[in-house]
């Protein structure tokens, strides 16, 4: 039996998942998890690398000990962040996409090439922490001028691990700097941003063999193993994962929801813009689809009103509610609120009168969120949908299934699977 090992890293928490094949299935294990989240440092919010490398080679030896010889890893995360590396070391702090530091130079961006320029080249929907921002910010702050390369998250874990720098393919389409066409990173759009171009180098796709560990990782971890490709924008890979019947529109849902759809090239057209669906890198498709609010809101709500109570039981009291009013839970008031509980009384003129209540509105509006980007997808491509998947940690909310069924009058089919696992599993088996 071959084993591979699935590290799938999200803004919470991370998870190392085995996986093998048994009977054309591929079966998983979990022998890791470990939290995850962001910290405030000089008023900014950052990522702490030191320990979510430190939970990489924990996660690694467990399951060296548990399964013995791993025949090789795959690490996927969120996009967007990044790490800038120099000739020694990487240069701190490393940035969380919720810090609003690349907010002030937007404009200025906008200036040397307009949205809607960057739009028809990349197919990149706007989000005011894109990594194009980011990575202005840091130009103007002079850190561009100390590094000599910069690595996404799974990309930076990678050479970590093997010291082998490699730019993947899927998780460079979420920085608004590869051209849908080509593939690769856009070279007028560095020039006319003044960005240095001996930053982004070539962009590979998953398959690709990175190496093998480090011996000094290979020995802290107890055995070595080879570090591979798979789809590492954590969303690519969980549509891989998908057993998906046809070409149906999906949702992962997570931190963030993510809906979208498999179509065979880029939709760069001015309505696309407008409804500010993105274009990003999939294994040998696009994935039509827009980043909208996902279980953020009723995760920080919980923490902030029931931190130790169930979350099924959460689910079951909202189910009792009556409370109907929802709010627009992708408008920028819930994106990183000090309290939660206060954005939405601010933006509801009824407000609830108990925990359910505020638990109800927060499903009920993810609902409706999810009806008006359906809506905006079957506009933008001319396709009818008779099923919708949910994959993710929203996929086990029974009650926002049945609000999404109800209120976007489309069959759901709720997969409550590690998606984004298996599509790295997948992904990794097909190399051999």
């Amino acid at each position: 039996m071959e084993y591979y090992l699935a590290i799938d890293i999200g803004a919470s928490s991370g998870r190392h998942i085995v996986g093998w094949r048994e009977n054309n299935e591929i079966k998983t294990d979990e022998v890791f998890r470990f939290p995850n989240g962001t910290k405030r440092q000089n008023n900014c919010l950052v990522w702490d690398t030191d320990s979510l490398f430190e939970n990489v080679k924990k996660g690694i030896k467990a399951a060296i000990k548990k399964y013995g010889q791993i025949k090789s890893l795959a690490i996927d995360t969120w996009g967007v962040d990044y790490v800038l590396v120099n000739r020694i070391r990487s240069l701190s702090p490393c940035f969380a996409y919720r810090d609003s530091r690349a907010e002030t130079v937007i404009d200025e961006v906008h200036g040397k090439m307009s949205f809607e320029e960057l739009y028809r080249r990349t197919g990149i929907q706007f989000q005011p922490f894109n990594t194009v921002y980011q990575l202005y910010d840091d130009m103007k702050r002079g850190r561009l001028d100390r590094a000599n390369d910069f690595l996404m998250i799974p990309e930076y874990l990678n050479y970590l691990l093997t010291g082998v720098k490699m730019h993947e393919y899927t998780n460079a389409t979420t920085t608004g700097l590869v051209n849908a066409e080509t593939k690769e990173y856009d070279k007028d759009i560095l020039s006319a941003l003044g960005l240095p171009t001996r930053l982004f180098g070539q962009l590979y796709q998953s398959g690709t063999r990175v190496g093998l560990l480090l011996p000094e990782i290979a020995w802290a971890v107890g055995g070595q193993t080879e570090v591979v490709l798979c789809a590492s924008h954590d969303t690519a890979s969980a549509v891989e994962g998908i057993a998906m019947t046809g070409n149906s529109p999906y949702i992962s849902s997570g931190t963030w929801s993510l809906l979208g759809l498999k179509v065979p090239q880029a939709i760069t057209d001015e309505k696309s813009r407008r409804a500010n669906y993105s274009n990003e890198g999939g294994v040998g498709y696009v994935r039509y689809q827009k980043n909208i609010m996902g279980m953020w809101v009723v995760n920080r709500l919980r923490g902030e009103l029931c931190p130790d109570k169930p979350f099924q039981q959460i689910v079951e009291q909202a189910r009792q509610s009556t409370f109907n009013a929802y709010v627009d839970v992708n408008d920028n008031s819930f994106l990183a609120p000090k309290s939660m509980k206060e954005a939405f009384d601010g933006a509801l003129k009824c407000k609830p009168q108990s925990e359910a209540d505020y638990f109800r509105c927060a499903f009920l509006s993810l609902a409706i969120s999810y009806m008006d980007a359906l809506d905006e997808l079957k506009a933008n491509t001319g396709a009818e949908f008779d099923k919708l998947y949910i994959v993710g940690g929203g996929a086990k909310n029974s009650l926002l299934n049945e609000l999404t069924e109800q209120v976007c009058k489309i069959k759901v089919c709720a997969l409550p699977i590690e998606a984004t696992a298996l599509g790295n599993l997948k992904l990794q088996i097909e190399v051999q």
